[in-house]
């Protein structure tokens, strides 16, 4: 693992449904994030938050567009520079829609030689065209296989794209049915929650490395806190029922860390507003942590 990282929080929660993610860096931080990172030694540069502009245009399919593609924009130009100085970026918010930002700047610097690892209760694989919500949220992990909208990942710069084949998505269980069928038309690899209860956790997590990192560089593990059980982390904003247990999201990322592919992660959805005296930040953090090679033993 680099030694030098560059903690990036993003301050935005205008692409999801429910205000309050933008808390989320803060939360983290106040649950020890730097300091955990610190004492792993690490030497951590401490990047200033990005703040999703207010305002700006709408409409029913995509919503708060200008400001979700601004915040994107904003991100990709700071991760860029995180790996032009030899840092492992790590993104903290934050709605999921910022992932289109720190994950096009992955793969613009390793030449869409990555593999991405999606870890979330839903697929993330909507459009303007097919959307439910208009939650833009629910839209970058396609954006970022090039399967729109791309207004998330073209920043002028050239947008380079993920191949759907060496991407998974891991713990899906709210997935909308003309999403689905998209990711299966487009030869995404999916880990329901039903197909990990039944392989176990350790054997997803090896056939997953084995996806992503066969043929690439290296891994963009992008983690949305509402893939565990809303028991074990209830301050996130949308919530779905049976999610990862506690233990199987920290097999999930020591897994990740043991394997030493990852070369940037993002932690988001992370809502302070709707959480219970912060436990989910405090979970939050020990993942990115355990991601980073922090041991029980």
């Amino acid at each position: 693992m680099n030694k030098k990282i560059d903690l990036i929080g993003v301050q935005i929660d205008c692409g999801a449904s429910k205000r309050g993610s933008a808390l989320g860096p803060a939360a983290m931080r106040l649950a020890g994030l730097s300091e955990g990172i610190r004492g792993l030694g690490y030497e951590l540069n401490e990047r200033n938050d990005i703040i999703a502009p207010p305002g700006g245009e709408t409409s029913a399919t995509l919503r708060n567009y200008e400001s979700v593609v601004a915040t994107c924009k904003e991100l990709y130009e700071k991760n860029m520079e995180s790996f032009e100085r030899g840092a492992f970026p790590i993104t903290i918010g934050g709605d999921h829609s910022l992932a289109a930002g720190s994950a096009q700047a992955t793969l613009k610097h390793y030449n869409g030689k990555v593999g991405i690892i999606w870890i979330d209760a839903h697929g993330d694989w909507n459009d303007d065209t097919i959307t439910e919500t208009g939650n833009m949220h629910g839209m970058s992990f396609s954006a970022l296989c090039g399967h729109g909208p791309d207004m998330m990942v073209d920043f002028g710069q050239g947008p380079v794209y993920a191949d759907p084949t060496k991407c998974v998505q891991i713990a899906g269980r709210d997935i909308d049915k003309l999403e689905a069928e998209k990711m299966k038309a487009k030869g995404l690899h999916v880990f329901a929650i039903d197909t990990i209860d039944r392989l176990g956790i350790y054997e997803v997590m090896k056939q997953a490395i084995e996806i992503a990192s066969n043929g690439t560089e290296g891994i963009h593990l992008s983690f949305d806190i509402d893939s565990l059980t809303p028991e074990a982390a209830p301050g996130t904003g949308t919530l779905v029922h049976s999610g990862l247990t506690v233990r199987e999201a920290f097999t999930t990322v020591e897994i990740l860390a043991e394997s030493g592919k990852v070369v940037a992660m993002d932690m988001v959805e992370v809502n302070p507003i709707l959480d219970d005296h912060n436990k989910t930040a405090v979970l939050a953090m020990e993942l990115v942590l355990a991601m980073l090679g922090k041991t029980v033993y």
